[in-house]
């Protein structure tokens, strides 16, 4: 039995507490800011728990950590805690859980919570202060988190549960505060009616009768027409965390060891996905439901991720369902999961995954759709001696893993593959080259398909080719002095015009702007190509095959056979093709071709080294254009910035003292960047441009090639004449703002 004095004890102690907490918010009332108010109210708090210590914590906005500000004087310190379970504090923002440690150094208390529970000691550590045990609670408003409130080192034993009460209701108290502070809505979409998009009345009708945040959000745009970004703005206002729209070339599916089950994520409108640096992101339709993001963590196993807001149907989207709900080749962890299904039972068989297994026909399937709506310009499909395939792919000129394939369906899917390509599937012991064409939204694509034995399994590479029409020849980029030469050249009756540059920069693109450009009914124009990637009406476009000895040489010859004015020449790839456009050339027809060369100059002496004679050489030449692709700044978030000495001094040094009069370095000298944004995927670049170098063939530089002169003495002479090199038309792309500093120094190294 509790005697009358203990009783009475404890009745004094609630009174005194009730006391206290009509203090604390008589003492928030009068203050606008919780900063202000805070130097007041922690002796208050203090004595109430009679602890040693405490934070409050603020959840901050468009961030998935929490913050502490203490006042010293007059500035303010911040401690930052993410909101993971490497932190008591954090573990209670995850959760949503209030919790009472009762020492925080014990490994197995911190562990009976959640496995991956640590105490940051970092700040014991670096004072001579020691926590002994804490009371954490979350302060909340709304079903939403807005921070934590920790109190630490009860002076005489430990917190008990009256301590854990008092504490919540606190956060109760501060929670209103908090809200109030930060602008936030009580209900989501609430801020619609800020905005006068809908009426109160008409909000709450919605709420209560829409089944579930898919219906409510399709209801608001059908019915009251409101934008999904006026949507997703309002749900980042409630929930306090950023708002995301479908980027699918920007971001992909998260791939992880652990794969979620398709059918919980589309249920629970939540997808895990990543940037291209691969960095997590949990995406939910209500990120308040802390239970569920527990759950995601768990499976997937990552410790540091973003969570974002969405629209229920924009997480279908990442998850696979097309917007119009229209069939496609299925999800891509749809497939997976099917096929990790059939791997499981493959250690039961004798015989491998089958290439025309339904799920191996759509996941290469998926793996070419996938491609095509990134923009990739290749698919590769790498082997790996241990652990699952890779599939990666080329997007503006730089390789991004997309997904993982199981390594028992590494076989399978190659020998899919090559069946769609009419290879060979059984030699897997030397290299085979083969081409197939899907069908995707109505279009043709055409895919260019090589398989390359490794040590660890046949790797696959795939190139799709470039489908519609020819570009103008206005948006290749030219400088205005190259565009205006080329223009020129492209004006004689005959002669050879050569294109040159490494594979994949953009030279057969070039060559069809040309083509483009002279393609008019009086002129008669025959292309051999390998393969045919742009087409063009009015032009006579032959598919050479060399497998059934159907060379450029022997198509050149014919060609000559068929009265042309122009001829184009995929490739000038051994000396019999050259030979034959020289001679086609000086015969009295325009000759177009390409050649794998690093710069202009040093094209005349491969040529010669091939054998062509110098002096029917140099006077077939019109021109030589050498060419690469550099990426381009991204146009929704490039921002200028004052030029700095090392830039400037770059600048001079690559484009050469003797030529900057033909420059603008007029002070003060401003130069972009891009800083990364959504549309860019973070990386500052969005698209590529052509960085040029324009030979045109004069008398001087003509009796330099009939003495063989070396490569120094021809690009001397070439400049004499006019040419800039690739690096100054780089540095000229820099001025103009469509590049940076750092693309022209990948040139510049090349050189």
């Amino acid at each position: 039995m509790r005697t009358d004095v203990e009783q009475n004890t404890d009745t004094m102690m609630t009174t005194k507490a009730d006391q206290q907490l009509e203090q604390i918010e008589q003492l928030l009332e009068n203050h606008q800011e919780l900063m202000d108010a805070y130097e007041k109210l922690e002796p208050i708090i203090l004595e109430m728990f009679a602890a040693e210590r405490m934070s409050i914590f603020q959840r901050r906005r468009q961030h998935q950590d929490l913050v502490a500000r203490f006042k010293t004087g007059k500035e303010v310190r911040e401690i930052k805690v993410p909101i993971t379970p490497q932190s008591i504090a954090g573990y209670v923002a995850l959760s949503q859980l209030p919790l009472l440690i009762s020492d925080p150094y014990n490994k197995e208390e911190l562990a009976a919570i959640h496995p991956r529970l640590k105490f940051a000691d970092k700040f014991d550590k670096s004072s001579s202060f020691k926590t002994r045990n804490i009371i954490c609670v979350p302060i909340m408003n709304a079903g939403v988190l807005l921070g934590v409130m920790q109190v630490i080192n009860k002076k005489r034993g430990d917190f008990i549960s009256e301590d854990l009460d008092l504490a919540n209701q606190l956060s109760t108290m501060l929670g209103n505060k908090f809200r109030y502070e930060l602008g936030g809505t009580n209900k989501p979409f609430q801020y619609l009616v800020h905005k006068q998009l809908i009426s109160s009345a008409d909000l709450e009708q919605l709420l209560k009768s829409s089944r579930d945040p898919r219906q409510l959000a399709q209801r608001l745009t059908t019915e009251y027409r409101i934008a999904d970004e006026e949507l997703g703005h309002a749900l980042s206002v409630h929930y306090q965390v950023p708002y995301m729209g479908y980027l699918p070339d920007k971001y992909q599916l998260y791939q992880s060891d652990s794969r979620l089950n398709l059918s919980y994520l589309k249920r629970n409108f939540v997808a895990v996905i990543s940037d291209v640096e691969d960095n997590p992101i949990i995406l939910m339709a209500e990120p308040n439901n802390a239970a569920l993001l527990m759950e995601i963590e768990s499976a997937i196993g990552i410790d540091s991720y973003d969570i974002c807001v969405a629209l229920p149907n924009t997480v279908l989207q990442y998850l696979g369902e097309s917007a119009g709900g229209g069939a496609g080749p299925g999800d891509m962890d749809e497939i997976l999961d099917e096929i990790g299904t059939s791997s499981d039972d493959l250690e039961e068989q004798t015989e491998e995954m089958s290439d025309d297994a339904p799920a191996v026909v759509r996941l290469v399937s998926r793996i070419l759709h996938d491609a095509k709506k990134l923009n990739a310009s290749d698919i590769h499909v790498d082997a790996e001696k241990s652990g699952p395939t890779r599939v990666r792919m080329r997007i503006d000129g730089v390789c991004r893993d997309t997904t993982q394939v199981p390594a028992s369906h590494h076989n399978a899917v190659v020998a899919r593959i090559k069946i769609m390509a009419n290879l060979n599937i059984a030699e897997k012991r030397v290299p085979q080259d083969g081409k197939l064409a899907v069908k995707m939204s109505g279009q043709i694509v055409e895919v260019r398909v090589a398989t390359i034995p490794t040590v660890a399994g046949e790797g696959v590479v795939m190139r799709i080719l470039a489908t519609g029409g020819a570009m103008p020849m206005e948006k290749l980029n030219l400088s205005p002095r190259n565009s205006k030469a080329i223009k020129e050249m492209i004006k004689k009756p005959h002669g050879i015009i050569l294109v040159v540059g490494p594979t994949g920069s953009g030279k057969t693109t070039t060559l069809h702007a040309v083509l483009g450009d002279l393609n008019t009914p009086e002129k008669k124009i025959w292309t051999a190509e390998d393969p045919v990637e742009i087409t063009q009406a009015g032009l006579q476009q032959v598919q050479v095959s060399p497998k059934i000895g159907f060379t450029f040489a022997n198509a050149l010859r014919a060609f000559l056979r068929a009265d042309p004015d122009i001829i184009l020449i995929g490739e000038m790839r051994d000396k019999e093709t050259a030979h034959a456009g020289i001679e086609a050339s000086l015969t009295g027809h325009l000759v177009l071709s390409t050649l794998h060369t690093n710069s202009a100059p040093e094209t005349i002496t491969r040529l010669l080294d091939l054998g062509l004679d110098p002096v029917n050489f140099s006077d077939a030449c019109v021109g030589i254009l050498a060419q690469r692709l550099i990426r381009t700044l991204c146009p929704n978030c490039k921002e200028s910035y004052q030029a700095t000495d090392a830039d400037i001094g770059f600048i001079k040094r690559q484009y050469g003292e003797e030529y900057l009069d033909e420059i603008d370095l007029s002070e003060p000298l401003m130069l972009h960047r891009g800083k990364g944004c959504d549309a860019c995927g973070g990386t500052g670049y969005k698209g590529r441009t052509g960085v040029h170098e324009l030979l045109a063939m004069t008398p001087d530089l003509r009796a330099l090639v009939y003495k063989e002169s070396s490569v120094a003495l021809m690009k001397e002479q070439a400049m004499t004449d006019g040419m800039r090199t690739l690096t100054q038309d780089g540095i000229y792309k820099i001025l103009k703002g469509d590049t940076d500093i750092a693309q022209v120094q990948i040139i510049s190294g090349m050189e």
